[in-house]
């Protein structure tokens, strides 16, 4: 039995509130509250704290009413600036980087983001509550693995100088070496070092040939 918690769900789905409430209650915790939308769990904390009875953890679905994008989420950034102390485990059906970045952007003490699918895994999502509770985090593997590789083509990226991404971003607008020459006002032996560079920086070798310039402007675009 894994030390008992204190949780507030906040999911607007009422069989997969009542699931989630049923899988804590029956290894031990307390499921103090469960709200259906985002304004119902901000006042259900800020009633929880005027009380002096704050949860250990809040337990939120990414996306609820009344639109369904990120109203989950923004809730439980808002809480986690208002309520350092307080847990968040956040829920999503995909990987969502942006969501995922923001809940990280703070301190990662205390915070989780899960896929729904690891739900269905009990013992890893009762422990990820729990561990979540207790000050730890709790992240999806395909969440960090989303995360890790877009830091890996921001990294590539950031070793270029201003001037080659900029060169850069007017290859991916298509433009050739000397149409970007024109652009900067430049000669055209100064665009073709800084592309080389580009190439180099990217790690595109000469044995790519012509492919080099699309694997840059790809690269550039995923990033």
């Amino acid at each position: 039995m894994e030390d008992k918690v204190r949780v507030v769900i906040a999911e607007d789905s009422v069989l997969l509130r009542e699931g989630l409430t049923r899988l804590l209650t029956d290894r031990g915790h307390d499921v103090v509250a469960g709200v259906g939308d985002a304004d119902a769990l901000i006042k259900t904390i800020t009633d929880l704290a005027a009380q002096d009875t704050l949860p250990d953890v809040v337990v939120a679905d990414v996306r609820m009413p009344p639109t369904h994008t990120d109203e989950g989420v923004r809730a439980a950034v808002y809480l986690r600036h208002q309520h350092p102390g307080l847990g968040v485990l956040v829920l999503s059906q995909y990987v969502e980087e942006q969501y995922a970045t923001e809940l990280l952007a703070g301190s990662s003490r205390g915070v989780g983001y899960l896929l729904k699918d690891r739900v269905a895994e009990v013992r890893e999502f009762v422990d990820a509550v729990v561990r979540v509770a207790d000050g730890g985090t709790a992240l999806d593997p395909e969440v960090v693995a989303q995360l890790l590789g877009r830091s890996r083509k921001q990294d590539v990226l950031a070793g270029l100088t201003p001037r080659e991404r900029e060169v850069l971003g007017l290859m991916a607008e298509g433009r050739t070496n000397s149409a970007i020459a024109r652009q900067l006002v430049v000669s055209d032996g100064a665009v073709e070092k800084h592309v080389s560079n580009i190439f180099l920086k990217l790690g595109l070798s000469p044995s790519d040939g012509d492919h080099r310039r699309v694997l840059a402007v790809l690269t550039y675009l995923n990033s």
